[in-house]
């Protein structure tokens, strides 16, 4: 394995320790249904968010959202990766506002990894194959 492939590893294994931990930190007392999430910026930073549910349904915040908050919050303003961790067998793909919100931060070709309660990886996918034809920053 070469230097490069050597540390995309362990910035994956990095991103799914921090998105497995941020699931269990969830706020899912009516879906049932945790998620944790977590991306890496411009400067290799990583930040994770959970799903917080409210009792008024719509107004929750997805995990996604919540981890490009803290980086924006921090000063980050690109993305190179994304995690998301979900509970099930079946990969846990990002809805369709946090596909744009992640298309706000990061290229078409960015990965996004989607993996289960345990950090093994189910699926990986571009952010173009995800939210083809996508509107962005460039677009206005």
């Amino acid at each position: 394995m070469e230097d490069d492939e050597r540390q995309d590893a362990y910035r994956d294994a990095c991103l799914i320790q921090a998105a497995v931990a941020a699931r269990g930190n969830a706020y899912a007392p009516y879906s049932g249904f945790a998620v944790g999430a977590a991306v890496e910026d411009e400067s290799g930073r990583i930040f994770a968010g959970c799903n917080v549910e409210n009792a008024a349904y719509p107004e929750g915040t997805c995990a996604e959202a919540g981890a490009i908050a803290a980086m924006v919050a921090a000063g980050g303003r690109g993305l190179r990766r994304v995690i998301v961790c979900g509970g099930g067998p079946q990969p846990c793909f990002p809805c369709g506002g946090c596909r744009q919100k992640i298309r706000e931060f990061a290229a078409a070709s960015v990965a996004i990894g989607m993996v289960d309660a345990d950090g093994n990886m189910l699926t990986r996918r571009s952010l173009a194959d995800l939210l083809p034809d996508a509107f962005g920053p460039e677009n206005l």
